[in-house]
Formats: C-alpha cells, sequence, structure tokens
C-alpha cells in the first residue's frame, strides 16, 4: 500500500464503530484531569467509553479518578495492583466493551478529533493499528527544552512518530488505536515488558503480517518530564529495554540504536585515556561536546533563552543515559518467552 491516505466520503451513511479509550495512569494527579477531559471532548459520533487503569499512586490520583468517573458515565476504573504499564492496559482492554481500542497516558492530550481520524484511517487503511505524533510540549523553561530536544532528530533520530513525515506504513507509532480482534489475537501487550511495550507489540504485529500505519494527522501533546534526574532514569530505562527487544526480536537490530552506546564509551575511554594516559584522549570527550554545541546551534531556533541555554545538558542526559542503559541492560531483565496474559473477548463488542 503507498503513503497516499484516503479521505473518506462526506456524507457517511455507515454508523461509526463504539470505541474503547484505555488509559494507564499511576501517579498523575498533575495531568489527570486535562488527559481525561481530552477524551471525552472528543465530539466522536459514536459510543465512547474511557476506561482508568489505576495503579498503585502515592498522590491524590484515584481521588481524581472516582471524581471523574461520578461526573460522566462513560468513564469507569479497573485495578491494576502491579502499576506496570502493560499490565494496566491489558487490564483495561479486559474490562472494555468494545471493537475499537485507543490508548492514551494518563499525562497525554489527546488532539482535537483524534478518535475521529483514527476510525477513518483504520477504515480506509485496512491497518491493524493507527498511530501518529508524540508531539512533546513543555511549560516549564526546562521541559521546552526538553520538547524540543525529544522532537529533533539530534535528540532522537528520525523516528516519525517523534519528527513527523509521511504517512505510511511503519515500524512503530505513538501509543496506537487498535482493532481489537488483532489484540485478542496476539495475547495483548507482553507484561514482561516494563518498557518498550509498544514497539514490542508492534512488531509482533507487523511479524503476524498486520499494517501499522502512521500518519501525521494524529497528535497527541505530551507533558516531558519536569527534572534532569527524572529525564535521566526515563531514557536509561529506554536504552536498557530496546536492549531487551532486540534480543527478543533479533531482526530488529539497527545501527541506528549503537549511536548513544558508542558515544557512552567514547566518551568514557577518552575521559580515562586523558586522565591516566595521555591528555590526547580529551580529543573523544571534547568532540561530543562540540557536536553538543553544534546540534544545539541548528534546533534551537525560536526556544526561549533560558530553554536554549538548557538544551546541550537535555541532549547529554538523554543520550547518555539511554547509551548506558543500552550497555548496562542485564539479559535476566526479562524471560525468554513473552507472557501473554491473553484477553477476553466481548460477545457484544462490534
Amino acid at each position: 500500500m503507498d503513503s497516499t491516505e484516503t479521505t473518506p466520503p462526506a456524507g457517511r451513511t455507515a454508523p461509526w464503530p463504539a470505541v474503547s479509550v484505555v488509559m494507564p495512569v499511576l501517579d498523575e494527579e498533575r495531568h489527570l484531569r486535562t488527559a481525561v477531559r481530552h477524551v471525552l471532548e472528543q465530539g466522536y459520533p459514536g459510543e465512547l467509553e474511557l476506561v482508568l487503569a489505576l495503579g498503585p499512586s502515592k498522590d491524590r490520583t484515584d481521588q481524581i479518578a472516582a471524581e471523574l468517573a461520578a461526573q460522566d458515565p462513560r468513564v469507569s476504573t479497573v485495578r491494576n495492583p502491579t502499576g506496570r504499564t502493560p499490565a494496566a492496559l491489558n487490564a483495561g482492554i479486559r474490562a472494555a466493551r468494545h471493537g475499537i481500542v485507543v490508548r492514551v497516558d494518563g499525562h497525554g492530550m489527546l488532539g482535537p478529533d483524534y478518535v475521529r481520524t483514527a476510525v477513518e484511517l483504520l477504515e480506509s487503511t485496512g491497518a491493524d493499528n493507527v498511530g501518529g505524533i508524540m508531539a512533546a510540549e513543555g511549560e516549564s523553561a526546562f521541559e521546552q527544552a526538553v520538547a524540543r530536544a525529544m522532537t529533533s532528530w539530534f535528540g532522537v533520530g528520525g523516528a516519525r512518530f517523534h519528527t513527523g513525515g509521511e504517512a505510511g506504513p511503519a515500524d512503530t507509532v505513538y501509543l496506537g488505536v487498535f482493532r481489537r480482534a488483532t489484540l485478542e489475537r496476539l495475547g495483548g501487550y507482553d507484561e514482561s515488558f516494563s518498557r518498550a511495550q509498544d514497539w514490542e507489540l508492534n512488531h509482533r504485529i507487523r511479524e503476524g503480517g498486520g499494517l501499522v500505519w502512521f500518519s501525521p494527522r494524529l497528535r497527541v501533546s505530551y507533558r516531558p518530564r519536569p527534572d534532569l534526574r527524572r529525564l535521566a532514569r526515563q531514557y536509561f530505562h529506554y536504552g536498557r529495554w530496546r536492549r531487551v527487544v532486540m534480543r527478543r526480536h533479533q531482526g530488529t537490530v539497527s545501527l541506528r540504536y549503537l549511536a548513544a552506546p558508542v558515544v557512552v564509551v567514547a566518551v568514557a575511554a577518552g575521559t580515562v585515556v586523558g586522565v591516566a594516559v595521555h591528555p590526547a584522549g580529551f580529543v573523544l570527550p571534547a568532540g561530543y561536546g562540540l557536536a553538543l554545541l553544534a546540534g544545539t546551534a541548528l534546533t534551537a531556533r525560536g526556544l526561549p533563552p533560558r530553554a536554549a541555554v538548557l538544551l546541550p545538558a537535555v541532549y547529554a542526559t538523554m543520550h547518555l543515559a539511554w547509551g548506558a542503559g543500552f550497555l548496562s541492560s542485564p539479559r535476566s531483565l526479562v524471560p525468554l518467552h513473552p507472557q501473554l496474559p491473553g484477553l477476553v473477548a466481548d460477545p457484544g463488542a462490534a
């Protein structure tokens, strides 16, 4: 199939299929109300429900979720005692009633007409999963710097769901809108993957002959981590779990995933040589520092000055944390075989 998206004909006569939105939630008191509002205000012409899969939060998340469910009958909750994202998603899908499943996070804000556009794309492309852009948007200067890094080639490479691009088949997309039948056939999300479960599921969809479709028309606003420590932790685990995916699915190895580990090795080795052997070793970390400044100069246009000043530190944190996570990822992190609990179909689902 080519990358041209077909526009549904005006004056649709077929009924709009019912849709379930599933949202894993853990410690999201800051963003939950806004995320839920973006779901409920979609104005989707068909039936829509929202299932909140609640982990063991330490803030007021559960109280806010209860209030939201009491205010709107379309909102329901289900427990996720493990707090793990794939378990939350599977629990939410099992509780969901409809044949199309929209995945969104507790800090993700669906763009206007997201659900309607996704349903149209499922129908026009025949895809098993459609998704779009992770549109990172920051509020503080630090978050604005992270948002820029997360949407630039220098920060995250050329993945279309980060940087945009033409519509068409993709290896993976951000979040996703699925046919429930596909999720049931594959057994759901692999609960042994604390991170990278979206990438792993999309690989299984493609491996089974299914289609994953990217469209820049689908945008979800994403709120970045608010400080350097949490950003480093996030990217350390991204790198660690991307290595797990490559072990489980050896055909997914790509040279671009080796860039950050190579940088970590070069900077560490150059520093050690420079301190213990000869100052010439500092050429490697100095070279990376110059690359950071050049990358910042090329990508900082339009940022407020305070955010632009923070950008080199943000890039370095993302690169080095991801690379360190990749290099230190233990083989024992997940079992060799997947943990797929299965999903019970609702006989009344569309």
